[in-house]
């Protein structure tokens, strides 16, 4: 069978370059927004621009692991690989953003609930 008459499944894109972090940065602030008010393990505190912060650091940190690793940090993107890079992620973001504070059970509860909105929305939140 030549090459021309495979089928393969494209695979999720929503691109590694610049306009892929920033729609990885407004979609992030968005869906932190929403789980800071629902999980109780899950908060910051602030307004916007500690939920900018966040998003920003976020959004960062999954870009730099995609690059120099190759690994999907979405939490349902790689497996349990990429549920735990992404548990990870959120839990070491507090100590970069000021008014954010996430207990391990609110970063493991916050990457479910992300790992859902990611499965809903067409771009990739983390």
């Amino acid at each position: 069978m030549s090459n021309s008459m495979r089928h393969e499944t494209p695979k999720r894109r929503t691109g590694t370059g610049f306009l892929g972090f920033i729609i990885r940065f407004v979609v992030a602030a968005l869906v932190l927004w929403v789980v800071s008010y629902l999980l109780n393990g899950f908060d910051i505190r602030g307004g916007a621009v500690p939920i900018l912060i966040a998003a920003l650091v976020i959004s960062a940190a999954d870009f730099l692991v995609e690059k120099l690793f190759k690994i999907d940090a979405s939490p349902f993107g790689n497996g349990l690989k990429g549920f735990l890079v992404s548990v990870v992620i959120l839990y070491f973001a507090q100590y970069l953003v000021p008014g954010m504070s996430v207990t391990v059970w609110g970063a493991i509860i916050g990457a479910l609930v992300i790992g859902l909105i990611d499965a809903i929305l067409p771009t990739r939140v983390m």
